[in-house]
């Protein structure tokens, strides 16, 4: 080897094995802003793939896309783990129109839910009753739903500052709309997007029939929040308008599919994993750029960094892209039911599921000595303006994972904008900024960087003893 060449390569291995967490945090951000491939793989995978709905040709080829591109990282390891997945279809596209007095009718915006049935093949049309609640449900009772088709228009809060708790706070109809609308003998469902501005886009979304025999179920649809505020305000001035709906939505037999896996393997403690992912399935009206080919491409990008950065991990990290988050969670009940049976040991791990938005923070799922570790890192990452570390949730998919000692955390993306894209078919590539998506790979690269280099904080002793 040329004597220059060995004396800058050892130069630069002393260099940066003494740089202090600062400095590494400035060469993780500025790799990912002046050489990141998250933009480049998120354009692949919306444009060229485009929606990845479970068990559909889109989610196959996303499979096949993202392993091919980590098999190109040099990572130690890259691997599909097969994974038996719902596979549901929307069909031709939908149709309603609200009917004021015979033969005058409106037409307005819905989209299936996801997992429902198809309404009869000549469509529904029936009255409306409106309703906020299960409880204004109840109270109406059989005699007043029976045969009609019931409408939730429950809004997203928006004076809460937190979308995602506005979000909570409302999908319930959306999810269990259709089961309590059946009890009552109700013959259709339409739900109210969950969306916090007025706009024509209705927003798709998982269901449930839980255990309803199938002739029992009734279809159920979303509605944009615009045509709900005008069915609403119809309603009001004429209690015996008609809905018309016309689905034709199915429910197949389930198929295989894969969670998409790579590893660096760490070279001091190699049976302790840390994780990083997001899901590799999306709804079909988009292209899935938000929810969630965001989280992926940015956790794709936390292990190239990685070594772009010249960071030798201690602890084994893997990316993994889990399949089927959107109608079913079978991804990530499969990844940790295959480390249950293999005993890994997986110390951390972090999901990215919120959008590509600009990154603000964290949240974690962990006990009290840890939670008191990230909070001693937070003037490492104030210069990039990330101030948000608080415990709660992490991510659906790395649920499963939870134990007593395990670190699960989320990031945490500027949320205002999230919602107006959320399983709707705006959620697209355009909508996507470069910088936002780049800052929030780099900010997700920097909190594994020191979960690796610190490690995790056992539960303290007064935890021990409270619990």
């Amino acid at each position: 080897m040329n004597k220059l060449l060995f004396t800058v390569i050892t130069l630069s291995s002393i260099l940066s094995f003494s740089q202090t967490d600062e400095e590494v945090f400035r060469t993780i951000y500025t790799q990912s802003l002046t050489n990141g491939k998250s933009y480049e793989w998120l354009n692949h995978l919306s444009n060229q793939i485009g929606s990845r709905l479970s068990g559909s040709l889109g989610a196959e080829k996303a499979v096949a896309y993202t392993k091919e591109e980590l098999d190109k990282l040099g990572l130690d390891k890259v691997w599909l783990q097969p994974v038996m997945v719902p596979k549901w279809v929307r069909g031709a596209k939908e149709f309603a129109f609200i009917e004021s007095e015979p033969g005058k009718t409106t037409n307005v915006n819905i989209c299936a839910l996801g997992g429902s049935v198809a309404t009869p093949a000549l469509g529904i049309k029936a009255n409306v009753v409106e309703v906020k609640n299960f409880e204004e449900l109840e109270k109406l009772g059989k005699e007043n739903i029976e045969g009609k088709i019931v409408f939730y228009n429950r809004p997203m809060q928006p004076d809460l500052i937190h979308t995602f708790e506005a979000y909570g706070g409302c999908v319930n109809q959306r999810y269990q709309g259709a089961v309590e609308a059946t009890k009552y003998g109700a013959v259709g469902v339409i739900v109210r997007s969950m969306n916090l501005r007025l706009d024509d886009l209705p927003h798709t979304g998982a269901m449930t029939y839980e255990d309803l025999p199938v002739e029992k179920r009734i279809p159920s649809a979303a509605i944009s929040t615009n045509d709900a505020e005008l069915l609403s305000t119809m309603l009001t001035l004429n209690n015996n308008i008609q809905f018309y709906f016309k689905q034709s939505c199915k429910q197949l037999a389930d198929v295989q599919s894969y969670n998409v896996i790579g590893q660096i393997t760490g070279s001091e403690f190699p049976n302790e994993f840390m994780l990083v992912g997001g899901h590799l399935d999306s709804w079909d009206l988009g292209d899935g750029s938000h929810d969630d080919g965001a989280g992926v491409v940015q956790s794709m990008d936390v292990l190239r960094l990685l070594k772009e950065s010249g960071i030798k991990p201690k602890r084994s990290i893997r990316v993994v892209l889990f399949m089927n988050e959107e109608n079913g969670l079978r991804g990530g009940r499969k990844y940790a039911e295959v480390a249950k049976q293999k005993d890994e040991n997986h110390v951390f791990a972090l999901e990215s599921d919120s959008g590509g938005f600009t990154p603000r923070g964290f949240s974690f799922d962990c006990n009290d000595a840890s939670f008191n570790q990230v909070l001693s890192w937070q003037p490492l990452f104030k210069p990039y303006l990330i101030h948000y570390f608080e415990k709660g949730g992490s991510g659906a998919d790395i649920g499963p994972l939870k134990s007593e000692t395990t670190v699960l955390a989320g990031l945490r993306p500027d949320s205002q904008r999230y919602f107006d894209h959320h399983h709707a078919s705006n959620d697209i590539f355009d909508a996507i900024n470069k910088r936002e998506l780049e800052l929030g790979a780099a900010t997700m690269t920097a909190l594994v960087y020191l979960f690796d280099k610190y490690g995790v904080n056992p539960i303290s002793s007064s935890e021990t003893i409270k619990n």
